[in-house]
């Protein structure tokens, strides 16, 4: 065995023998240079051999070690296992493999001594056991990891790792789940007013844009397009095409988007897709849910319904009002035959409430109590934010009008109908045990639809174009019959939320806004006697202007941030609608403590979707009006998150980034 090690002999002779005669030449050239390079050789000799004498005793030690530990019966044994195998020592070197090992996992080649990580990068020396169940790929192949331990004489823990190639088995996981099929349904959003408005010669230009669009997507990605009607396609697409129609964020959208009308009306699509579902029959149930929530959302977006949830694309244009009012007429009908078998109703709306919510309770109230049936509005004095109405209302006799939360419970019965009004959130009700002990529900709500919505209602009136909560309930007043009429303290109130949401007839305003708001003029409402409603004190007045000197400009939306005082929820919309004015900012937001947390108000004026920033945050609300809550929080760190936020806003619609449109300038 000792002859075997030294092979190793002329490897090393050779280029000191080498050293030696160019020594012995130099001393021919200087005899102190000769000195010098003797000294050196001398030294590099004794080093070799040292280190020759150091390498023998290790590989003696090797060889001891598989002498005692694996045994003739032993390596018999191993060497016949019809799966490829290595041992591992404690220092996490390979020590030893058997034949199938060699020739099958490393090719023929010979690894000892190599650390078990280059093969198996999961395993620890010191646990074998925490490789169990690793994938690995090596040299082109997939293996599975077995793992079992054997303490050596030293009483330290060896790996012994067994390699499963399941190569073709992964291969058919694998194109199993890329080629797994979900269903998606693609609405035309505004074809209806194509059909209305359009003369014949663009309808058939429009239409065949559209469709041409969406074919040539569709198909390019392998997918299976079917017509279901006029508007409606059927979609069928592999996981593989889907993940890539998500990387790149669904970018149909905008080629839809460029096609218009003579009047610069842009068309927009909603995409519901159901993904993850065990058959295509869930998947057609999740894709309806989807473009469900798509529309409700304002539509020209995509949504995708998982088993976790639901994810979004798109969402960038304003919505597209629709000027029928069939649906307003159909919703009154019903919602009356509610009111008539009911015994009594109640009305709520959400916290913090404000001149939309209790405007339209307020209205909704007037409606019910014409026809007969006992009424209340839910409201929390304490914390409502539409004081001025609210006061201006009792000292009217509306007093007996109003009950708290407390008291409400006990009005509670088995035929209660419970309508809430300007929410459609759970959360953010005044008094979700209220919400919770009714068995009727009816949601009356103009908000861009959330995750987590009020699914157990037997009337969900939603219309994200309408401007308001208060504007649909003028509406809907208007088809109760002829013995229903509005007081003039109704319709200021209704009037005033109508001009809270719509920033005074200039964010969100529709013609059936104007119409809505006309009908009130009709019924008495006095826009200067609205207009006290929204006036403020001094002292508001100047921790408002405080508010805005305090913004700074980020990536065009201007930031501020106060301090809690008693009345900042009404403060801090308002200081975000004043920092619109300023040039150059596309949306606003401010941040304020409130309990444990921190609060957000966001506005823009539509070029920028808050309410997609503000749902990053857990929030949600309008495209042009949102606000989020983060609790167990502080300001530096919230206002961390919102900056993230508006990044990450700008990295999935990079043709929104201001930052993109000055580098272009």
């Amino acid at each position: 065995m000792e002859k075997k090690y030294w092979w190793l002999r002329p490897i090393l002779v050779a280029p000191l023998a080498l050293c030696a005669l160019l020594t012995l030449l130099s001393a021919f050239v200087n005899i102190y240079l000769f000195y010098i390079e003797a000294l050196l050789l001398i030294c590099v000799t004794l080093y070799v051999l040292y280190k020759l004498r150091g390498f023998q005793q290790d590989m003696f030690a090797f060889l001891s070690y598989l002498s005692d530990n694996l045994t003739l019966n032993r390596r018999e044994t191993l060497e016949t296992l019809p799966f490829p195998m290595l041992v591992a020592g404690a220092g996490g070197d390979i020590i030893w493999y058997n034949r199938r090992c060699k020739d099958d996992v490393f090719m023929g080649e010979d690894l000892f001594g190599v650390p078990v990580r280059d093969i198996i990068p999961k395993a620890d020396p010191t646990d074998p056991k925490k490789g169990q169940g690793a994938n690995i790929r090596y040299k082109e192949k997939l293996y599975t990891v077995h793992t079992a331990t054997i303490i050596n004489d030293g009483g330290q823990p060896e790996g012994v790792y067994f390699l499963i190639d399941d190569t073709a088995l992964k291969k058919y996981v694998f194109e199993y789940k890329e080629s797994r099929p979900s269903v998606g349904i693609v609405v035309i959003d505004n074809y209806q007013e194509i059909m209305q408005d359009a003369r014949e010669s663009e309808k058939a230009q429009t239409i065949g844009q559209l469709e041409t669009i969406i074919e040539n997507y569709m198909l390019k990605g392998n997918c299976l397009l079917r017509r279901l009607s006029q508007d409606r396609f059927l979609v069928v697409a592999e996981e593989r095409q889907l993940r890539k129609m998500i990387e790149r964020r669904f970018d149909i959208l905008d080629q839809v988007r460029e096609v218009s009308l003579s009047d610069n009306v842009p068309s927009t699509l909603s995409i519901g897709i159901g993904q993850g579902a065990a058959n295509l029959q869930e998947s057609e149930k999740m894709a309806r849910q989807a473009l469900e929530m798509a529309l409700g959302r304002g539509g020209d977006q995509v949504a995708i319904k998982t088993a976790d949830g639901f994810s979004f694309y798109g969402g960038t244009s304003k919505g597209v009002e629709k000027r029928t009012k069939v649906k307003s007429r159909i919703m009154a009908s019903a919602l009356s035959e509610l009111i008539m078998v009911a015994e009594n109703v109640l009305i709520m709306g959400h916290r913090f409430g404000d001149l939309d919510s209790l405007g339209s309770a307020v209205g909704m109230y007037r409606v019910i109590r014409q026809m007969g049936k006992p009424a209340a509005i839910v409201v929390q004095r304490q914390t409502n934010l539409a004081y001025p109405l609210y006061n201006r209302l009792t000292a009217n006799g509306y007093q007996d009008a109003f009950v708290e939360p407390g008291p409400a419970k006990d009005l509670v019965g088995e035929k209660t109908l419970l309508i809430v009004v300007d929410t459609h959130m759970p959360h953010m009700l005044e008094s979700r045990e209220i919400y919770e002990k009714c068995e009727s529900v009816v949601v009356i709500d103009h908000h861009r639809k959330m995750v987590g919505h009020i699914d157990n209602a037997v009337l969900f009136y939603h219309e994200p174009y309408a401007s308001s909560a208060s504007e649909m309930i003028t509406e809907l007043a208007q088809y109760f019959g002829d013995h229903v009429k509005l007081t003039r303290l109704d319709a200021e109130a209704l009037l005033s939320g109508i001009m809270l949401d719509t920033k005074n007839f200039v964010m969100k305003t529709g013609v059936r806004t104007f119409e809505a708001a006309a009908y009130l003029r009709k019924q008495g409402a006095d826009t200067i006697e609205v207009r006290k409603l929204f006036s403020n004190t001094m002292d508001d007045y100047q921790k408002k202007t405080r508010l805005v000197s305090s913004a700074e400009v980020y990536r065009g939306c201007a930031i501020a941030s106060g301090e809690y005082t008693e009345d900042i929820k009404l403060i801090a919309p308002q200081a975000a609608d004043e920092l619109l004015g300023i040039d150059g900012v596309s949306a606003s937001f401010v941040m304020y403590e409130y309990g444990d947390g921190v609060s957000f108000s966001a506005r823009s004026m539509g070029g920028m979707n808050v309410q997609v920033i503000m749902e990053m945050l857990g929030g949600g609300g309008h495209m042009t009006m949102a606000g989020a809550q983060l609790s167990g929080i502080t300001m530096d760190p919230a206002r961390q998150k919102l900056l993230e936020a508006i990044d990450k806003y700008y990295e999935e619609r990079p043709k929104e980034n201001p930052d993109r449109k000055e580098s272009n300038s």
